[in-house]
C-alpha cells in the first residue's frame, strides 16, 4: 500500500528544528522522469556502480508500495534503470524510485504509473560487471538514507525521515 502523499514543504515546517537526525532533505539535484510527481512510502536500497543487475532484481520483487533508493554513485555515464525496468517496478507495487545515477528511455518512463527520480538521462546501458549491495544504509548526495526509513517527494523536493509521517 502506498503512503499517504504529504507535501514535502510541510514536512519541512513541521521538522524545521530536528536537530537528532531522523529528518534529513535531499539536495536539489533529482530531475522527475516518472508518471507520478508525488509519492512517498518505506525505503528499501540497493548500492551498485554502472551495473543495474541489483536494481533489476530489486524491482521484480513486489514493491509494497515502497520506494527504491539506489546509490549508484552519482554516476553519469550509465543508466541504472530505463523504460522495462520503470514498468516493471509499476506492475510489481513500487511506488517509487530514487536513483543517485541516471535512467534512460524517458519517453516509455514518463508512462510508467510510478515516481523516478534521477540526476540525469543518457541512453548507454550498464554492464554486467558487478553484483552490487541490497538493503544497506546508503550515502545519497551527502545524506544518510536506510532501510525502513520513510521518503517523501513531490514537486519541491524530496524528504527522508526515521518514521512514516
Amino acid at each position: 500500500m502506498n503512503a499517504p502523499i504529504v507535501a514535502t514543504c510541510d514536512l519541512c515546517d513541521a521538522h524545521k528544528n530536528d536537530t537528532e537526525g531522523g529528518f534529513r532533505v535531499l539536495p536539489p539535484v533529482f530531475q522527475n522522469y516518472g508518471k507520478h510527481s508525488r509519492f512517498g512510502g518505506q525505503i528499501a536500497t540497493v548500492k551498485c556502480f554502472e551495473d543495474n543487475t541489483p536494481v533489476k532484481a530489486a524491482l521484480e520483487e513486489p514493491g509494497l508500495g515502497r520506494v527504491l533508493v539506489v546509490d549508484g554513485g552519482g554516476s553519469l555515464r550509465r543508466a541504472l534503470v530505463g523504460g522495462n525496468i520503470g514498468a516493471s517496478a509499476a506492475k510489481n507495487g513500487w511506488a517509487g524510485v530514487v536513483v543517485d545515477g541516471c535512467v534512460r528511455d524517458k519517453a516509455e518512463l514518463a508512462e510508467c504509473e510510478v515516481g523516478i527520480r534521477a540526476l540525469a538521462l543518457i541512453p548507454l546501458p550498464t554492464d554486467r560487471r558487478q553484483p552490487g549491495l541490497r538493503d544497506v544504509a546508503v550515502h545519497i548526495q551527502g545524506v544518510w538514507v536506510r532501510p525502513g526509513d520513510w521518503l517523501y517527494a513531490d514537486e519541491d523536493g524530496i524528504v527522508v525521515m526515521d518514521a512514516p509521517a
